[in-house]
């Protein structure tokens, strides 16, 4: 089972966390030229091309952080395996165990198969739901440096080690059968407490039995079997039964044990790796950086010769506003595509409200989002909206006009926070355009709106005064 995906998508969020420290204008030259270089090959940029063309103008080697994040996942996945094959030789040990007076119950190991049926389908079902039950574990034995990317794919690659750890056991359980078929006498029987007669339990063996009546007819209990082996706690013995008939049920124990608990785990470890690939492929076609890189290759970038440039020295924009702690709020509204292509998981929570308005939104998609708010701020003690807008456009007069609708809408206790972005969601603005947005809110002349940053910034969360 290979892991292209995610390895992909490890060094590629490893590169853009890099990128960080470069700056932008060094970034844009560099991949602006990438792309015209694949245009000139007729060739389409990808994010591995795009990281196996940095490799080579590097130079560099060694480890990469994929290896050393899937290096884990391999020592946890040979420990399942281990596992798996120590359970399976015991558990199989354990069920054939019998003494002189005894039979193997036919009952018991149906029952166990059961079980390992409902835990296979229980490790897929908690996969496909992203449900972590062994977080605390992962937590306390993992690596701590370990890439926030690797985090959300935690579901899908426990659940297919945990389903190669089961075919391990599975495996494993039935060789033990077949040795101990050749090297004891195993006597087969069923018992159950319950009023169960010979024709209903032949009824549901040989259901149990229908996907290989066709391919070994002989591994399908008759009635004579079923008859003549069911045995009673209390009974002291038979006499009337051929001690060699008792072995006869190995055959459909091995094929229940090689269909119900083998092929299953074996089926389901192949979905569980499909499940993890899909889910690393989404998470890099989603993924903030490959956003920001491919606005970089199709842009043109600007070189004036002159080593100097005073784009940054911008004229006194000082304003008295000041930023504002964000408020605890489940509604946020993205105007003008703000928050492509998703928000922060600091704006976006599990009951998060996200609306949209703005941009190519009409009037009317407008009145309809400020009345949808206006409908879940009803209930809300202290209603606060997160308005998130992209830092590097100006304000409108269309967003001003929206803000005076909604305070006409919204009950007189709303408040407003306006959340500037930048492109890739994960960097702070620059100040200057932090400061349009102050200069913004201060000319509504209320203090229905502020000004927030998101907690992305654990250096300087508020910058209060600084502004």
């Amino acid at each position: 089972m290979t892991d292209t995906a995610i390895r992909l998508l490890l060094e590629f969020d490893d590169k853009v966390r890099r990128d960080h420290e470069q700056p932008p204008a060094f970034l844009h030259r560099r991949d602006r030229k990438y792309a015209l270089d694949c245009q000139q090959r007729d060739m389409t940029p990808s994010p591995g091309h795009w990281l196996a063309h940095l490799e080579r103008l590097s130079g560099q080697g060694g480890e990469s952080v994929a290896d050393a994040a899937l290096g884990t996942w391999r020592r946890i996945m040979t420990g399942f395996i281990l596992a798996g094959c120590a359970l399976g030789v015991l558990t199989m040990l354990g069920l054939l165990f019998y003494e002189g007076g005894q039979r193997i119950n036919v009952t018991v190991i149906l029952a166990f198969v059961f079980l390992q049926c409902l835990l296979a389908g229980f490790t897929t079902l908690q996969a496909f739901a992203g449900w972590q039950p062994w977080r605390p574990l992962l937590t306390r034995f993992a690596d701590q440096k370990s890439p926030a990317a690797l985090g959300k794919l935690q579901p899908q690659l426990m659940a297919r080690a945990a389903h190669i750890g089961g075919l391990a056991f599975g495996t494993c359980g039935l060789l033990t059968l077949l040795v101990m078929v050749v090297v004891q006498d195993l006597a087969f029987g069923w018992s159950t407490t319950l009023n169960t007669d010979s024709h209903r339990f032949l009824g549901l063996v040989q259901t149990i039995a229908g996907p290989w009546q066709w391919l070994w007819p002989g591994a399908v209990p008759d009635a004579s079997l079923v008859e003549t082996s069911r045995f009673f706690r209390a009974q002291t013995g038979n006499l009337t039964l051929n001690p060699a008939r008792l072995g006869d049920w190995w055959p459909f124990v091995a094929m229940v044990w090689t269909f119900y608990v083998l092929l299953p785990r074996l089926v389901l470890a192949v979905i569980a790796n499909g499940h993890l690939q899909l889910r690393a492929r989404r998470l890099l076609n989603r993924h903030p950086g490959l956003t920001a890189l491919q606005y970089r290759m199709e842009t043109p970038a600007l070189e004036t010769g002159n080593a100097h440039n005073d784009a940054q020295h911008q004229p006194d924009t000082s304003t008295n506003s000041q930023l504002k702690p964000l408020p605890e709020s489940d509604t946020v509204i993205c105007w003008a595509g703000a928050g492509e292509p998703e928000l922060p998981d600091a704006l976006n929570g599990p009951d998060t409200l996200v609306l949209r308005a703005g941009g190519r939104a009409s009037l009317q998609d407008d009145t309809l989002t400020l009345e949808k708010a206006a409908n879940h701020l009803a209930h809300i003690t202290r209603p606060a909206v997160i308005v998130v807008t992209r830092s590097w456009e100006p304000p409108t007069g269309e967003l001003q006009d929206f803000l005076q609708h909604a305070r006409e809408l919204w009950p007189p206790t709303s408040h407003v926070a306006v959340v500037p972005l930048t492109t890739s969601g994960q960097e702070e603005p620059p100040t200057h355009q932090v400061q349009q947005w102050l200069r913004f809110t201060e000319r509504l002349g209320t203090d229905f709106a502020c000004v927030s940053l998101p907690p992305l910034f654990p250096q300087n969360p508020y910058r209060q005064g600084e502004l």
